[in-house]
């Protein structure tokens, strides 16, 4: 009799978890379709059609349509996006790019070449500095922040 039961209980297991990884939506979460053969097909058509119009294109054309799509994705995004994106959209040439590395180059070089008291001093005023841009909320919690992290 047990034996009977222990073997109900085991084929009605193995049916339930059948049904529940059958179900897609169980499974993942989300109701995605695998893409039909057609569908496949017709999107890369599709992008190899845009590869080809690309490499046909001129490089102005080709400035002109990533600014076009840069600002597309600046316009679509909410305001909370926009802060956080902060210009992060915009690349910088490769002569920025060489200058920005030679200021840090040399900020390092000269971080190098200071004694141990010097750096106190510079994290100390770069730390009040800090204070003193910061509104009276951020300076409260700052402040802790602060006082928290000499005291470790």
């Amino acid at each position: 009799m047990k034996q009977l039961q222990l073997a109900m209980s085991a084929a009605a297991l193995a049916f339930g978890a059948s049904v529940a990884l059958a179900d897609n939506s169980l499974y993942s979460g989300m109701d995605v379709k695998p893409l039909t053969a057609e569908q496949s097909a017709q999107m890369k058509a599709e992008r190899d059609a845009a590869k080809a119009k690309w490499a046909t294109m001129t490089p102005a054309e080709k400035t002109a349509a990533t600014e076009s799509a840069r600002s597309k994705k600046l316009a679509d995004l909410n305001s909370m996006e926009l802060l956080g994106a902060n210009d992060d959209l915009t690349a910088m040439t490769k002569a920025q790019t060489a200058e920005a590395k030679a200021q840090h180059d040399a900020a390092k070089a000269k971080w190098e070449a200071m004694t141990p008291e010097q750096k106190t001093a510079a994290r100390k005023a770069m730390r009040q500095k800090r204070l003193a841009d910061l509104n009276e909320a951020e300076k409260y919690g700052a402040g802790n922040d602060i006082e928290q992290w000499r005291n470790q």
